[in-house]
This record gives C-alpha cells, sequence and structure tokens, in this order.
C-alpha cells in the first residue's frame, strides 16, 4: 500500500493513503491547502511570535462519507504573542492589571474573539487488541504515540516534518492507537482547524493576537487582538478617518442680540450641565483631514500609542475582521465564522468597570455618573462623550431623542391648557347641561333586542359631561398647533443634525463600500455549486456574480404573502375583541342586577381595551421576529439594506398591530348601526355596537390612552429593563455551570475585562429603541385631537427612557461597534410621513368623531338664537315602536311611562313625513360641512407647515458659514505646509551644496598640500621615486 506524506502548514503533516478515496470538495482538507507564501510568512511570524506546539496527528473516518478524514489532537501551549508559553501560574502572574492590555501591559487590547472549545477523545487501553476499525463508533480515528515502526515493512515514501514522521501500512502498527471520534468531536476539530487557520491570516494582516490556553476538556476562551502603528495608519488612510491636524481656527460667534441672548441660556442652564471635560477653548475648533501617511507632518500626533482613540481603533480591527476570508467552507470575514459557531462573539473591550472601588476615572465611569443614572434625569446629555465612546450611529440616535424630548415640553403644557380649558368650561357647557337635565325626558330606544328596556338619556350625563373635556373648541386649535409642532420638529433636527456633523467631522462623509452579508454569501456559493459544467476558466467569471430577482422571487412571494396574512391577524384580533364587546354586552343587558345592567358600557369598554391591550402586546412580539425573519429570506447583500427593509416591514405590522383598534373606534364603529326597526346584525340575534350618547371621542380617548400607557409601561419599561437582566443570568448561569465541570484551582479570582463583557447582553442595533419612539411619536401626533395629554405621558415617559437606554448601553450591553453615519436615515422619513398622515387623521378625527361640526352648523345655521340651547333635541331622530320587529319589543318593560315614540341619535325624518327615517336635509348639510372642513383644515394646515419649512432653513447660517470657512483654511493649511516642506527641502539641498563646496575645497587643499609635498627636496615619495628613476 502506496502512502504519501502531505505537508500543508507548519507543525501539520497530513498522511494520504493512496488507495483510500479522499474527496477534494471536503471542507476541512480545503482549507489545509495554503500557498507557499502564506507558510513563508506564518513560518516567520512563528519565529518572532508565536509558540508552535507539538502535535499528534491522527486519522478519523467521517461517519457521512466514510472517507478518512486527517487531524490533529492537539494537546498543545496556544498562541501568545511575544511569550513562550510556561506554566500557567506564570500567565496569571503576567496578566495584566487592568484587563485591557496584553500581559506586557502595554500594547492595548483593541477586540476580543470569543470562543468555546471541548477536547474530549475516547481512547482506547494502549496494547490491547484493537477493535474492527470499521464497526464501531460514527468516527474512528489512529493517533500516533511518538512510534517509528521499527522492525516493520518500509513504506515506498516518507517524509518528516516538525519532527511529524510517516508511519508504515496500516492496520496492526504498533505505533498507532484506535481512538473513536463522535460527530461532535468531527464538527469540533473543523472548528478549530478554521479558527487557526483564521487568526493566521489576521496575523499576516499586521494584528498582534494573544490567547488563552486550552487547559480544560471544554471551556471558554478568548483571543485578544492588538493592532500596531503601521495597521492602523494604513487602515485609517484606506477607510479615509477625518483625524485632527495641527491646524485650529476661530469659530465665528454669533453677534447682537442671539448672542445676548445665548449667554443668558447657558447661565441659566449651568446647573443642568453634565460633569464632564469639554474643551478647553470652546472658540477654536481643530482642523481635520483625511488620514495620509505621505502628509503624516500634517497631524497633531504626540503619541503613537494615544493619537486613535479606542473606538477608532476597534473600528479599524472591525474591518480587518470583516474581510480576512478562510478557504474552508469559503468564510467571509468574522460574521460567516460567528453564523457557523466557530466563534462565538466578537466585540470590542468597554474601557474597565462603571463602578467600584479604585479612584481611576474612566470614560465608561464618567458616562454612567453623569448620563446613566436616574438620579441626573434633570441634566442635560454629554452628547459628545456619547459620540466619542459609541460612535456617531449612537450619537445621533440620543442626539434626536433628547430633541424630541425637549420639544414634548411646548406640547405638554398646551396640552394640560387645552384639558384644563375643558374642566373649566364643563359647567357652561349647554349641550352637556341638556343632556344631564332630567325634565327634558328624552326617552331612547332600547340599546339590544328583547331584553333591554327604554331608557332615559339624561342616564348618561356622566359620559357627557367626561366628553367635553376633550371635545371642545381647543382641541381644533391643539390640532393646528400640533400639526406645525411636528413639522418644527423635523426642520430643528434637520439643523441640530447638521450641526453635528459639522463638528462631528462628518460632512462630506462618503458612504463606504460594505462587506456583503454571511448569508448572502452562503447562498451565493449555493448558486455556483449548482452549476454542474463549471470550468476553471469560468470559475472567475462567475465570482463576479450576484443575486437576481429570480434568486429571490420565493423570498418576495414569501414576504408578500406572510405580510398580507399578518395584517389581516392584526384586523381579526380587533375584530375578536368587538365580538367580545357585543356578546358580553347582551350578557350584562340579561342580568337581574340593577347595578350591573346601568355600568354594562364601563364594563365592557375597560375589559376590551384591556383584552386588546395583552393581544397588541403579545402581536408586537410575534411581528418583530416575523419581519426579521421575512427580512432574511429576501437576503440582502449589505447590512445597511438589511436595516432597512426590516424597519419597513416592522414598522408597518407593528403599525396596523399598534392603531387598527383605534382607527376602528375613530371612524367605522357606530357608522353602520342602522336604525331601529332596521339594524344591522354581527350574528343572529347581536346588532352591531353604537357609540355612547357623547359620541365616540371620549371612548377613543379611553383606548388611545390605555395603549399607549400599557406599551410604555410594560413594553418599553419592564420589558427593557427585566429581559437583559433575565438573558445576562442565565448566560451567567450557564457559564458557571460548565466552569463546574472541571474546575481549575489555578485560575486567576479576578476576572479580566473580556471576561466581564462577555456575559453582557451584545448588542443587536438601534431599530428596537427607534421603533418604540416612532409609535409613540404617533400616538402623540396622529390621534391628538381626541387625547390632548398624550404629550404629557410621552414627556414623563422619555425622561425615564433616555436614562433607562443610557443605562442599558453602559451597563447592561456589551460595547457596540463604532459606526459613522451623517444622519438618521430612514428614520427621518417614516417620522416626515407621520407627520403628515397626522394632519389628515385629525381633520377626519375633528369632522367625523367629534361633534363639533354638528355643533358649529347647528349655533350657526339652525339655532333659533345663536345659542346652543336645543342641540340635543335637534341630533336625535323620532322612531314609532309600534313598527319594531316582532320580537324585538322589550319583554317585561319597567319604564314607568307608556311609550309611543323613542328617540334615536341620528338626522332622519320622522315618522309622519312622507319619507319616513329617510336621511334628513340637515344630514346632508353636517356631511358637506364635515368633507369642507377637512379639505379647509388639511390645506390650511399643510401650507403653514409647508411656510414653515421654508421659513427655517435646513443649516444654520453660522454653521453654513463655517463650512465655507473651514475649506478656506483647509486650503491655506496646505498651501502653507507644502510651502515650507518646499522650503525645508530647499534648505537641505542648499546646506547640501555648501557641503560638497566644502568638500571639494577640502580636496583642493589637500592637493595642493600634496604637490607641496611633490616639490619637498627631501623626505617625499617624488624625491625618492625620482632618485629611484635615476638610478
Amino acid at each position: 500500500m502506496d502512502t504519501g506524506t502531505i505537508c500543508t502548514k507548519p507543525a501539520l503533516c497530513i498522511y494520504l493513503f493512496s488507495d483510500i478515496a479522499l474527496p477534494s470538495s471536503h471542507p476541512t482538507l480545503n482549507g489545509q491547502k495554503t500557498a507557499k507564501s502564506a507558510r513563508d510568512s506564518f513560518s516567520a511570524y512563528n519565529s518572532k511570535y508565536l509558540t508552535v506546539p507539538h502535535n499528534r496527528t491522527s486519522w478519523h473516518r467521517n461517519g457521512t462519507s466514510g472517507a478518512l478524514e486527517a487531524s490533529v489532537v492537539s494537546y498543545r501551549s496556544s498562541i501568545i504573542n511575544n511569550y513562550v508559553e510556561g506554566t500557567l501560574t506564570e500567565m496569571r502572574d503576567k496578566t495584566s492589571p487592568s484587563g485591557l492590555h496584553f500581559r506586557d501591559s502595554k500594547r492595548k487590547v483593541d477586540y476580543v474573539l470569543a470562543y468555546h472549545y471541548r477536547r474530549s477523545l475516547a481512547r482506547h487501553a494502549p496494547g490491547g487488541a484493537p477493535p474492527e476499525p470499521w464497526h464501531g463508533s460514527p468516527s474512528m480515528a489512529l493517533v500516533s504515540n511518538g512510534g517509528t515502526g521499527k522492525g516493520h515493512a518500509e513504506p515506498q515514501q516518507q517524509q518528516q516534518d516538525h519532527g511529524q514522521r510517516a508511519l508504515p501500512e496500516w492496520p496492526g502498527l504498533p505505533g498507532l492507537e484506535l481512538v473513536d471520534l463522535s460527530p461532535l468531536d468531527v464538527l469540533e476539530e473543523e472548528r478549530r482547524l478554521q479558527r487557526e487557520e483564521y487568526e493566521r491570516n489576521l496575523l499576516e494582516a499586521g494584528l498582534e493576537i494573544e490567547k488563552d490556553p486550552e487547559n480544560k476538556s471544554q471551556g471558554l476562551s478568548f483571543v485578544r487582538i492588538h493592532a500596531p502603528w503601521q495597521v492602523l495608519s494604513r487602515e485609517a488612510e484606506l477607510l479615509k478617518i477625518k483625524m485632527p491636524t495641527k491646524k485650529m481656527y476661530e469659530i465665528t460667534e454669533e453677534k447682537g442680540i442671539l448672542k445676548t441672548l445665548n449667554e443668558i441660556w447657558c447661565k441659566l442652564t449651568e446647573p443642568l450641565q453634565p460633569q464632564v471635560p469639554q474643551q478647553e477653548n470652546t472658540k477654536m475648533k481643530t482642523l481635520s483631514y483625511p488620514f495620509s501617511r505621505e502628509k503624516i507632518y500634517l497631524y497633531n500626533i504626540k503619541d503613537k500609542d494615544t493619537f486613535f482613540d479606542n473606538a477608532t481603533r476597534s473600528r479599524i480591527v472591525r474591518e480587518i475582521l470583516k474581510r480576512t476570508s478562510t478557504k474552508a467552507r469559503s468564510s467571509m470575514g468574522i460574521g460567516t465564522l460567528i453564523a457557523n459557531n466557530v466563534y462565538d462573539a466578537a466585540y470590542p473591550l468597554h474601557d474597565g468597570e462603571y463602578e467600584g472601588q479604585n479612584d481611576d476615572m474612566n470614560e465608561r465611569k464618567l458616562l454612567y455618573q453623569e448620563w446613566a443614572r436616574y438620579g441626573v434625569f434633570y441634566k442635560f446629555q454629554p452628547i459628545d462623550l456619547i459620540r466619542k465612546y459609541f460612535g456617531e450611529k449612537i450619537g445621533l440616535y440620543f442626539a434626536w431623542l433628547g430633541l424630541y424630548t425637549e420639544f414634548l415640553i411646548p406640547s405638554s403644557v398646551v396640552g394640560i391648557i387645552v384639558f384644563l380649558y375643558g374642566c373649566i368650561t364643563i359647567e357652561s357647557d349647554i349641550p352637556s347641561k341638556e343632556m344631564c337635565d332630567q325634565r327634558n325626558a328624552f326617552t331612547m330606544c332600547p340599546l339590544c333586542d328583547k331584553f333591554c328596556d327604554y331608557w332615559n338619556l339624561s342616564s348618561a350625563c356622566a359620559t357627557a359631561r367626561a366628553s367635553h373635556l376633550f371635545d371642545n373648541p381647543a382641541t381644533v386649535f391643539f390640532s393646528i398647533f400640533m400639526a406645525l409642532w411636528a413639522t418644527m420638529f423635523l426642520e430643528q433636527w434637520k439643523r441640530l443634525q447638521m450641526r453635528l456633523s459639522y463638528f462631528w467631522d462628518l460632512t462630506g462623509l462618503e458612504e463606504e463600500e460594505e462587506h456583503p452579508r454571511p448569508e448572502y454569501e452562503t447562498k451565493l456559493l449555493q448558486k455556483k455549486l449548482k452549476k454542474k459544467n463549471m470550468t476553471a476558466e469560468n470559475l472567475n467569471e462567475n465570482e463576479k456574480e450576484k443575486l437576481t430577482c429570480s434568486d429571490r422571487m420565493p423570498g418576495y412571494a414569501a414576504n408578500f404573502g406572510l405580510i398580507l396574512f399578518m395584517v389581516m391577524l392584526a384586523f381579526s384580533a380587533v375584530f375578536g375583541v368587538i365580538v367580545y364587546r357585543i356578546t358580553t354586552a347582551a350578557a350584562l343587558s340579561f342580568s337581574t342586577n340593577e347595578t350591573t345592567r346601568s355600568n354594562v358600557r364601563v364594563t365592557v369598554t375597560a375589559t376590551a381595551v384591556i383584552i386588546n391591550l395583552v393581544v397588541v402586546l403579545i402581536l408586537d412580539e410575534i411581528y418583530g421576529a416575523v419581519a426579521k425573519w421575512l427580512t432574511e429570506i429576501e437576503i440582502p447583500k449589505t447590512e445597511k439594506t438589511f436595516e432597512e427593509r426590516l424597519i419597513l416591514k416592522a414598522f408597518l405590522l407593528k403599525f396596523v398591530n399598534s392603531y387598527a383598534s383605534i382607527f376602528y373606534v375613530a371612524f367605522f364603529k357606530g357608522r353602520f348601526v342602522g336604525r331601529p326597526g332596521r339594524y344591522v346584525y354581527v350574528f343572529e340575534g347581536y346588532r352591531m355596537e353604537e357609540c355612547a350618547p357623547g359620541g365616540c371621542l371620549m371612548e377613543l380617548c379611553i383606548q388611545l390612552s390605555i395603549i399607549m400607557l400599557g406599551k410604555q409601561l410594560i413594553q418599553n419599561n419592564l420589558f427593557e429593563i427585566g429581559i437583559p437582566k433575565l438573558k445576562k443570568l442565565f448566560r451567567k448561569l450557564k457559564d458557571e455551570r460548565t466552569e463546574l465541570k472541571e474546575m481549575n484551582t489555578n485560575q486567576s479570582k479576578d476576572p479580566q475585562q473580556w471576561d466581564l463583557d462577555y456575559i453582557l447582553e451584545p448588542f443587536t442595533g438601534l431599530t428596537p429603541e427607534y421603533m418604540e419612539m416612532i409609535i409613540q411619536f404617533g400616538f402623540v401626533t396622529l390621534f391628538v385631537a381626541s387625547f390632548p395629554l398624550a404629550p404629557v405621558f410621552a414627556l414623563l415617559n422619555n425622561i425615564i427612557e433616555v436614562r433607562l437606554d443610557a443605562k442599558k448601553f453602559v451597563t447592561e450591553l456589551r460595547r457596540p461597534d463604532t459606526v459613522r453615519e451623517k444622519d438618521i436615515g430612514i428614520w427621518y422619513n417614516i417620522l416626515s410621513g407621520i407627520g403628515k398622515l397626522s394632519v389628515i387623521i385629525n381633520a377626519f378625527v375633528i369632522a367625523v368623531t367629534s361633534d363639533f361640526i354638528p355643533r358649529l352648523m347647528y349655533q350657526y345655521a339652525y339655532s333659533q338664537n345663536g345659542t346652543m340651547h336645543g342641540f340635543i333635541n335637534h341630533t336625535l331622530s323620532y322612531f314609532n315602536v309600534s313598527q319594531l320587529k316582532a320580537g324585538t319589543q322589550p319583554e317585561n318593560s319597567l319604564f314607568a311611562q307608556e311609550v309611543s315614540f323613542c328617540r334615536f341619535k341620528d338626522y332622519r325624518e320622522p315618522p309622519w313625513s312622507p319619507h319616513q327615517y329617510e336621511f334628513s336635509k340637515q344630514y346632508w348639510a353636517v356631511l358637506s360641512a364635515r368633507l369642507a372642513f377637512v379639505i379647509l383644515f388639511q390645506n390650511l394646515v399643510m401650507f403653514l407647515s409647508v411656510l414653515v419649512d421654508w421659513m427655517i432653513p435646513d443649516i444654520p447660517k453660522d454653521i453654513s458659514e463655517q463650512i465655507k470657512k473651514e475649506k478656506t483654511v483647509l486650503v491655506d493649511f496646505f498651501l502653507k505646509e507644502e510651502h515650507e516642506k518646499l522650503k525645508l527641502m530647499e534648505s537641505l539641498m542648499a546646506r547640501d551644496k555648501q557641503k560638497r563646496r566644502s568638500g571639494a575645497k577640502s580636496k583642493r587643499s589637500r592637493a595642493a598640500s600634496f604637490s607641496q609635498c611633490q616639490r619637498s627636496p627631501k623626505g617625499s615619495f617624488t624625491s625618492f621615486s625620482s632618485q629611484h628613476t635615476v638610478v
């Protein structure tokens, strides 16, 4: 049997048996075919940085294919940069005290990779008779124990590499032991090989790494990464990261009354400012320019270790991790490796602990003390420090949230004034007085068939008085105010965003080329593998392939169908609540208890709203998961595309879920009831529900307030606090349970920073944070005519929300990767759309849901004295009870008097009219007035919004001037530096010329002295030679 030895990487040789088929497409073997240049560079790193262990070569049989696969049972030391590993005690002694550096306490840990490993192999006793090799566990391995096989048949070919030697024929070799490998061991071995290859590629990219020893059978291990100056400067130039130069220029201050007002405001708000380090001279700004190694003289580099801050360093390392690939399974970057469970997590470190006994102050502790505590809720946010620590994307979110919260203050004040106006004028409201006056004795038609009796309108006095609190002329003004408020908020945000872009050096920021997502690469690889007739020539062409619409068509079809189903599910939930209300109201009407029957409407409304809230909360969680899954099956190419599509789907589903029941109460409830004698029935005997005597606006207010407050209290606060803590506790208990299986007595008791950060919850993006605020923005603006106190509750929630999110980012989450963004992206378009939609919805709420238009029409068109006296009688129509259908009349009526006519709320002709029960002229007049009001209100508010938009420039004037000035300063600075560089070069050239001249003079002087020596009569070489010549 012919054997050959293939050495594919240092310290690893694979023994290949010629008569056993090894599939070339196997990922384990493919990952071992590295180029010679890679091996040479790796060997160079071995001599300088790495401790290369002695491995034990093994052969195992794959349980699925039956083929032999090569692996290494490694009882070896791990890779530790610049250190030769000794005992574990020595390593513990070398641990960095701060937990933020390598063991030399000099090189920073810029990034951490975490993974779980297991090293368990079932081993048969040596010397015993080996069992049948192919009739055992799913996988078996032959492991060398160091024997050379002397005295046995020599193989045809034998090679040696790093102490490993080709073994003689198998089976029956005394130098081999039989080891059973389970499928988990095979998978773990493959992951280990991928990690080794990936870490080797990171070393070749210039990064420096440090690893924990794998001294247990299984456990958690960390790979710490450091980027030296050469890598940082190279990547900063590639990424075009703006860095501060030596030049500083003065910021032009506002003059006149604006400057005075600004100074007064600063003095008044001085106690509200967070105590964080500020720039020494706020009137000066450092000029920034994209980093260039050729123009390194432009930058203010005092210390190479601190020139790039921690956030920039981690961002650079993340970019290298994302583009570094491995050949096994064509893994492109760290995202694919995490998706394949090769690594568990990849994250930058926090800047130490946020609380503790030590006095060392770091940015994380400073953020916790001045921002992430509820005790500092009254202070402004340190936006610049947030941006420096977490990056521009998260900094923009908190800046937007802070501005939104500040803008809620004036809207809350106006909302409280509107509410107080309703409380003050409730006693002077004539319609509610008429409804509560028992002398009017309006006998109303039964609310249900057979079991409901006639009733007096005065029994609904409390509902009518409560409706006036929100249904009064002030709500119209408040609706217009809130529409303009939304426009001013968006305009002010654009100005603030531009100001932050200027001070954060985001102006002119180009969109970086994003790396494809792991799922996209996997799908693309599957597409390539499907083409069976692929030749080596067209392989390179297929590498540039991309997924087409036909590839994504199944995902698009699933998206359309499932989104439609989810929308219908939300409508079905609303319909289910409607059925509950109708059936419960009918059931309670059968009660013999007078108190129960009198409070039917209140009981049904309260319980139905609570049920609706629970359904909304449950569907919200389901919709979030469904939106993510639907976006994944679309297979977007980049993370940005994925995020935008996810946002659109999640917003659509959650918008329908949150507002479906509110839309029903506002625009559909009580509109399709019919009339006495011809009611509309949902089921047999169950009529469509009607609005309360005071109108549906009060019920809309109850529905809106309970859903809004319930979502804020339960979903936004309790879930945000509780769920991360439960996940953290579960992860901690899981790791502790794993550690208890094999206790290591030599392990350091003090956990390092990477251990503490691993326990924290991973950062999953800002979509949930934005989404809850956008839904709240909809509650504040869309139906604000029915609930003027919505801004007040939103303000109270956001005061807590800012500190809750801050505490979550500082204490509960791993440090996110810094992302440079110049705006909030698609969220601005959603906010703008909600603002425009709110104008239309509030117009219809005022015109259709409230009694504002009917009251206006009655006062100016139908009232005899121009007052509201007689309004209630004007809105009630007559019905002859003798025309009720058989079986629908009240049984055992207890009404005090004989009833011939009952009243119902509608504009219809009376029974004595030739066109009895048809819509009256008043109905058509009121309907026309409602439509006219909608058109007038919408156009007026839209015109005012456009006017406000035009009056407020998107870019502040001072920022616009500063941007122009910065460009001029930058050109002047470049010219000056180039001029100085040119002068320096000229001076060096002049000095060089002078040296040459001086050198020439010295040569001439030496030549002159030499000629004098020639004329010398004695002792000279010339005289001697001449004498010799004569001789």
